[in-house]
């Protein structure tokens, strides 16, 4: 289990257990039909839970390219490493929406609207504005990183694991994605990660399903710039305020 290994499980699990939330509340005819935000967002918050028991050991388990280059930022985290971290997190991301593809193979083929389809992949505007939907996806981003700073002291100790998520404990990281999703995801779906968004997008795109519509590339990069500023935007804050 190299820290690429644990990058990419840990987000594969992160997103077969976070989509698949999404395909069980959205698609027609699951156990979980029409189960609400709360479900929702409950189980992205355990999701995260998931990928950080699994990785933390091993890699920090940052999970998120914002993460990673947040701490790089803030100089907890070697910029040599960022672009390995990325490209596990991506495939990971990939891999776990292909996953959940699988699962809900039946339940894709039998829903008619391609705004939910396209929900179950990533993420969307209630309201078009990509002024105030970026400004949504900084501010998530800002929170989420800024408090992992908070809660961690951006260091593990003793096993001088790479900082990530895992330097945050798993229940607490979990606790705070859930309230995230639950204050701060009403307006764009609260990617808050780049890889999350963008890998499943791409698989939205490759694989077939029934009355699938187009990807949205128009919003794709949203939440992939929104999630970047704000963590930058927080390692910044962080920095200053410890000088």
């Amino acid at each position: 289990m190299t820290p690429f290994m644990a990058e990419m499980i840990g987000t594969m699990l992160l997103i077969l257990l976070g989509d698949g939330v999404v395909a069980n509340v959205l698609l027609n005819d699951t156990k979980g039909n029409n189960g609400g935000l709360i479900a929702i967002t409950t189980a992205w918050g355990l999701a995260v839970y998931v990928g950080v028991v699994v990785a933390g050991p091993y890699s920090g388990a940052h999970l998120n390219p914002a993460v990673t280059i947040g701490l790089a930022i803030a100089g907890k985290f070697a910029w040599a490493l960022v672009p390995g971290y990325i490209a596990a997190q991506m495939l990971g991301a990939f891999m776990g929406a292909f996953l959940v593809w699988l699962m809900y193979y039946d339940h894709f083929q039998r829903t008619n609207a391609p705004g939910s389809i396209l929900a179950v992949f990533c993420t969307g505007p209630a309201i078009r504005n990509y002024v105030s939907n970026i400004v949504s996806e900084v501010i998530g981003a800002f929170v989420l990183v800024f408090t992992v700073f908070y809660i961690s002291g951006a260091q593990i100790t003793p096993s001088k694991t790479p900082i990530g998520l895992g330097s945050v404990g798993a229940l607490p990281v979990a606790l705070l994605v859930w309230v995230i999703g639950l204050s701060l995801g009403g307006t764009t779906g609260y990617a808050i990660n780049p890889a999350r968004d963008l890998g499943p997008r791409i698989v939205h795109f490759l694989v077939p399903i029934k009355n699938k519509g187009t990807s949205d590339w128009a919003y794709a990069w949203i939440p992939v710039i929104g999630p970047i500023v704000g963590a930058a935007l927080a390692a910044v804050l962080y920095l200053n305020l410890h000088i």
